[in-house]
This record gives C-alpha cells, sequence and structure tokens, in this order.
C-alpha cells in the first residue's frame, strides 16, 4: 500500500528531547517524556489538557500498566508512576547503577508483559555500548541485545529493534510467552540521509515505522526489509511514532529540539497525520500483584 500523510502540530511542547509516546485507551490520552528536562507528560488527542510532571530520576521512556498506572524508566532504574496521584509509587529494578556515562532510553512493554528497555552512552562522543534488558514484573533484570526502535508485531511473533549509531534494524522471532529471542536477521542498513533510525512503531499489515531522526523522515519498512514509503516531517527531527484512537489510525510522532533552531520553529512538538492503515495496540506491564 502506498499512501502520503500530512502532519500537523497537536501540541506545540517545545520539549528538548519528546519520546516515548504511548496511547492510553482508557483514558483516551497520549503519553510522552522530555528526556532532556526530565518530565512527563499527559495530553489528550485534542491538543487540550495538557499535564506535565518533573520527575525526579529522569523520565527516558514509558509504558501503560495493567494497574493503570505507568512503568517508567528513569536514569538508571525502572519505577511504577501513577499519573492519578502525580507520584512514583514503587522501585522495580536498578539497572546499571555504577556506570556513569549510560543511561536509559527507549523501552517498550512486551508481549510478555515485561518491559523491555535499552540503555545508551550518554556522553557527547557516544559509542555502540548500549545494551537492552528484559524487566519482569517480579523485578528481575536481563541483558538480552543492543537496542533502540522496539516495536512489536500485532501476534507477538515478531520483535523489531535498531540501532541507531550502527544505523541497522533487525528483526528476530519472538515468543510472546516467555520472551525468548530467536533468528536475529538484519532489515536494513541506513545512514544520515537516509534517516538514522530512532523510535519506531509498527501497523496492523507488520510493517514497521522508523523515525528517521537525522533527515526528517519517517520510514515505512515491509517484515522483509523493503523500503515501502518515506513522508517527509514538519521538523528536521523526529524521535518516535505511535498509533492512537479507538482505530488506531491516528499516527503521533514525538520530536527533539536541535541546538541553536529558531523559537518560532515547532520542533521538540508533538505532530499528527491519519494513517490508512491501523497500528498494532501497546501491551500493558503486568504488575497486577504489585
Amino acid at each position: 500500500m502506498s499512501f502520503d500523510l500530512t502532519f500537523e502540530c497537536l501540541l506545540d511542547s517545545r520539549c528538548d528531547v519528546a519520546e516515548s509516546p504511548v496511547f492510553d485507551e482508557r483514558r483516551n490520552c497520549l503519553f510522552f517524556v522530555d528526556i532532556g528536562r526530565s518530565a512527563l507528560h499527559r495530553v489528550d488527542l485534542s491538543g487540550a489538557g495538557h499535564v506535565e510532571w518533573t520527575i525526579e530520576g529522569g523520565a527516558c521512556s514509558t509504558g501503560l500498566a495493567r494497574s493503570g498506572r505507568l512503568v517508567l524508566a528513569q536514569r538508571d532504574r525502572v519505577v511504577l508512576f501513577d499519573p492519578d496521584a502525580g507520584a512514583v509509587t514503587r522501585e522495580i529494578a536498578a539497572i546499571e547503577p555504577d556506570i556513569a556515562d549510560t543511561r536509559l532510553n527507549d523501552g517498550k512493554v512486551g508481549p510478555d508483559g515485561a518491559f523491555w528497555v535499552g540503555t545508551m552512552h550518554d556522553v557527547p562522543d557516544r559509542r555502540p555500548v548500549a545494551s537492552l534488558y528484559r524487566v519482569s514484573p517480579e523485578g528481575a533484570v536481563e541483558r538480552v541485545v543492543c537496542s533502540n526502535g522496539l516495536a512489536w508485531s500485532g501476534d507477538g511473533s515478531l520483535l523489531f529493534h535498531s540501532d541507531s549509531r550502527g544505523a541497522w534494524i533487525d528483526r528476530w522471532q519472538f515468543d510472546p510467552a516467555t520472551g525468548a529471542l530467536s533468528g536475529r536477521r538484519r532489515l536494513a542498513s541506513l545512514d544520515e540521509a537516509s534517516g538514522r533510525p530512532d523510535g519506531a512503531a509498527t501497523d496492523a499489515e507488520a510493517h514497521y515505522w522508523s523515525a528517521g531522526v537525522s533527515a526528517g523522515i519517517v520510514n515505512r519498512f515491509s517484515p522483509e526489509g523493503r523500503l515501502v514509503g518515506t513522508h517527509r516531517f514538519p521538523v528536521p527531527a523526529p524521535t518516535m511514532p505511535c498509533f492512537a484512537g479507538p482505530d488506531l489510525k491516528t499516527l503521533l510522532v514525538t520530536s527533539l529540539r536541535p541546538a541553536g533552531i529558531g523559537k518560532e520553529n515547532r520542533s521538540g512538538g508533538i505532530f499528527v497525520a491519519r494513517s490508512p492503515v491501523a497500528g498494532v495496540a501497546v501491551h500493558r506491564f503486568d504488575d497486577r500483584w504489585i
């Protein structure tokens, strides 16, 4: 399917680094983080009802939990946050707390009910030293692979992930019951011009939508790695797409604000477009007994 997208600004938040958008169908709202300002945000799909919480310890990515809370990746730990109370209520696990130059980055809840979160080298001269961790609701932490751009197919059998520094996208076979990975396959290799891969989402056709943060585009890849669509973005650096709304055809994309950009530019805002294909519903962290 070939189509064009028209993006409009949903929220002119002008975050430093807006990331990790996740649609909460129960509240009919979007949650996202501003990594640069250690903030968690909530906004209605109309653009109204904007709420911002500054979180001590950082806010790097987030996901939904079964209880209605959020699972939140901070700089070196994973916690539960209650948006109704506006507070962190429980620490789940610490990750690389003794490594000063890394932090948690992209994270999502998998079909197995665990929180999958990657680290990144958090210095100006970054090196590809990041890892992907699986955090169970019981707080068990398992190091898996290097990662960014996490997204699962609708049936949970495929895990896609990328490395922004290596500029590649890989696909794994995924066991939704256990979280086990197998059959790693390289889908695409990209560069600055073609869109270094950042955050991502999948649609109902098992296509992978990748924010080309270096090129001001959103790329859509088939499950086999064929580039089937490149969509121009209104600002220079999109960071992560997600699907929202009752039909999951509202495409929301976060962005970051590059250094030195003019005040009139809406970089760091949230942008919206209608997609002819629906996205995959996100999973919830299995915190029922916590």
